[in-house]
């Protein structure tokens, strides 16, 4: 008897350098020139909503190099969006390295950095991750939302009204037919 090897499931990593993506996406750039908090914040849903979508386990980095005395910071935002502040004198890209470099078992793992830095790019590449650019990650963001609406949308139109009649079948024809004359003597 043969044995059936099972093939591993791969996991699904994206790795997000925030404010490249902020400053690269118009809508997210505007936003940060009159709230930069209230564009990482769009970003997050965005990146939430798309994660659980797409299936993917994904770390925003926020790079915090120029921010006196910061100890860096990590929240967890949902079960799939992990959030990065990065300590003073860290930049989101050296963070993004490291993690990508103390990552085990890359074999399983389906990794993706999204940033438009070439550079990053690169060396994004030479350890093994694929990249994705910010207009590419948008394009995809963009896609995921329409396909989630069209499944809302169609789920909204199965949703029907479920009356006595449609639970019926002709053999109970004549229960409907008294049904129908007792509602219709009401009036």
């Amino acid at each position: 008897m043969a044995a059936k090897f099972k093939k591993k499931k791969k996991k699904k990593i994206l790795i997000v350098d925030g404010y490249n993506i902020i400053n690269a996406w118009d809508d997210l750039n505007e936003l940060s020139k009159i709230n930069l908090e209230s564009s990482r914040e769009k970003l997050i849903d965005y990146m939430i909503e798309f994660s659980k979508y797409m299936g993917y386990k994904t770390t925003i980095v926020f790079d915090a190099y120029n921010v006196k005395n910061s100890a860096g910071y990590e929240e967890k935002r949902s079960d799939s969006v992990e959030i990065v502040f990065t300590k003073e004198h860290q930049t989101a890209d050296s963070y993004i390295e490291k993690y990508i470099a103390e990552l085990p078992n890359k074999e399983f793992i389906d990794l993706k950095v999204a940033t438009s830095d070439y550079a990053e790019q690169q060396i994004v590449l030479g350890k093994g991750a694929a990249r994705i650019s910010a207009r590419e990650l948008q394009l995809d963001v963009m896609k995921s939302k329409e396909k989630i609406g069209e499944k809302n949308s169609s789920h909204k139109k199965t949703i029907q009204r479920n009356t006595i009649g449609d639970r019926l079948n002709h053999e109970n024809r004549e229960v409907w037919d008294k049904l129908e004359r007792m509602r219709i003597n009401k009036k």
